[in-house]
């Protein structure tokens, strides 16, 4: 079954939903290391991009992907937003100015919201990062894991950096005190994953 453009304004808005109900949780996984507005940050974000891809009455799914990087910019005015508005550009080039895409394209949308933060962010892996849990699901979607396993490796790779020292961002400062805490960017980018992997195995 292919994807469509009601389906990504539908994706959107469960990207929203998951942010709102996660958000007293990573505003509290924030709180350990920064300053404890990342779940608001991300919650506020989402649902704009969500309402601004449902203002799309009749466009591609490029359209749609650049009007929530838009709202998400818009919204946030923290380092999420312009990794994420460049993470939604980068997947609706890779998507084109289609109206609908092979339900399986959707690995490439997780590859091209890995390599757009990555490049936006000048991170890289073990930095204690979102990219900690985007480059092992981007990684998984390319090498044709199944979806479970991709939202297996992004979460994992969430898990991962409580063992990590914080080497950019406010919880940098913190220097060996961040470890022991996971970053609440890799945490939500995981749970972010999962909601794509979860249209991804639709049928």
């Amino acid at each position: 079954m292919d994807f469509t453009t009601s389906d990504l304004q539908a994706l959107l808005t469960d990207l929203a939903d998951r942010m709102r109900a996660e958000r007293d949780h990573l505003c509290a996984l924030d709180g350990a290391i920064g300053d404890a507005d990342h779940g608001i940050a991300m919650e506020q974000g989402m649902v704009a991009a969500a309402a601004a891809a449902r203002e799309v009455t009749d466009g591609t799914l490029q359209d749609i992907f650049n009007a929530a990087a838009k709202g998400f910019l818009n919204a946030v005015g923290a380092s999420s937003g312009p990794l994420y508005a460049t993470a939604f550009m980068r997947a609706g080039k890779a998507l084109g100015p289609e109206k609908s895409v092979p339900r399986d394209s959707l690995r490439q949308v997780i590859v091209a919201m890995a390599e757009g933060i990555a490049h936006r962010g000048k991170a890289e892996a073990g930095q204690k990062t979102m990219l900690d849990a985007w480059l092992p699901a981007a990684e998984a979607a390319s090498a044709g894991a199944d979806p479970a396993a991709i939202a297996a490796a992004a979460a994992e790779g969430a898990e991962a950096t409580s063992g990590m020292v914080a080497a950019l961002g406010r919880a940098a400062r913190l220097g060996d005190r961040s470890l022991g805490h996971p970053d609440p960017g890799a945490v939500s980018a995981a749970m972010i994953v999962g909601v794509i992997c979860e249209a991804l195995a639709a049928s």
